[in-house]
């Protein structure tokens, strides 16, 4: 998806804090996301660069499958606008010092901090989560629980925006707040094109439960996939959750259960995360009137529409234009 100007926003830089032990995939997750070309958005210079950088010059990764040679030291987390923290399986081990330090000044001077997956305990031994909520891995719930009680985890949740601090719950949830980001920085169309890239779901709400009973459905023909392509060409019309589970050919507490088993949410909040992406998508188009854009996409008023899209982004409909409008590129 090509932008309409020849201008585009500075390069938001990155540094991801690679320790000893980190896992690899969530390092991929971080490069894959943010330090990757993506021709397919037609600017003239990346929105994302990425740095990787690490206490020491070399860092064995995980189980030993590989070490990071010629890594930049922790002065580059001086000037990164993002730093993101991988986790590693040593949790109660804690980081080094100079690993908390860094992670401190970041913090500090204005940088958005992200921790993926044990991430989270970093940021919690930097001193960056007391009284904040926070995600982490489900496995490791009890024992953060326990090394950091002053933190408010969300132990059931995909991931957890607090503003200058986020954090996902697990390696998979990453690529999720990962999109989460895209979409908050430069709207719902871009992140769109970089999930379509991905071959990854688009919109997935963090409050999502992170533990899906059955990530993979039983047979081929109990997918949700032909129910839930055929619900998203028809957001405007007033579909209820019963004229999914209708069209699904089950009863409705069937299509909760499973919604809840394969997606980790309930139909309802699938339909509305859906309608909300769909107006965020028809606002950065150029379409100004309210009402239009809540009867095309299903929120019915203006009003709702207005509730819904603050409750998603923190924006209200204006604002979102002015940010990611037409005018805004």
């Amino acid at each position: 998806m090509a932008q309409e100007s020849s201008q585009a926003p500075r390069t938001h830089r990155v540094a991801v804090l690679v320790d000893a032990g980190t896992n690899p995939f969530e390092v991929g997750v971080a490069t894959e996301l943010f330090g990757l070309p993506r021709p397919e958005l037609g600017l003239p210079r990346p929105l994302y660069e990425v740095t990787l950088c690490a206490p020491t010059r070399e860092v064995r990764m995980n189980h030993g499958f590989f070490t990071l040679t010629d890594v930049a030291g922790l002065d580059a987390v001086d000037g990164a606008d993002t730093l993101v923290v991988p986790g590693r399986p040593d949790i109660v081990v804690p980081r080094q010092a100079p690993v908390r330090d860094a992670i401190r000044r970041a913090h500090a001077r204005g940088a958005r901090v992200v921790s993926f997956c044990t991430g989270t305990f970093a940021l919690a031994e930097a001193g960056l989560l007391d009284g904040r909520r926070a995600a982490t891995h489900w496995k490791w719930a009890d024992t953060f629980r326990r090394l950091h009680p002053r933190v408010l985890l969300e132990p059931d949740v995909l991931f957890v925006d607090e503003g200058d601090v986020l954090s996902a719950s697990g390696s998979a949830a990453a690529l999720d707040l990962g999109l989460y980001l895209w979409r908050r920085d430069h709207g719902a169309e871009i992140a769109n094109t970089v999930s379509r890239r991905l071959v990854f779901a688009a919109h997935r709400d963090g409050g999502q439960r992170q533990f899906v009973e059955r990530p993979l459905p039983e047979v081929p023909d109990g997918s949700l996939g032909p129910l839930l392509a055929w619900a998203q060409e028809r957001l405007g019309e007033p579909l209820t959750v019963s004229d999914l589970a209708a069209r699904a050919a089950v009863s409705p507490a069937t299509l909760h259960r499973r919604f809840r088993a394969r997606l980790g949410t309930t139909p309802l909040a699938w339909l509305t995360g859906e309608r909300v992406a769909l107006a965020c998508r028809l606002i950065e188009r150029g379409e100004t009137r309210l009402e239009v854009v809540a009867a095309r996409c299903g929120l019915g008023t203006a009003a709702n529409l207005r509730a819904r899209l603050r409750r998603e982004t923190g924006l209200s409909p204006s604002d979102y234009r002015k940010r990611f409008g037409p005018a805004a590129r």
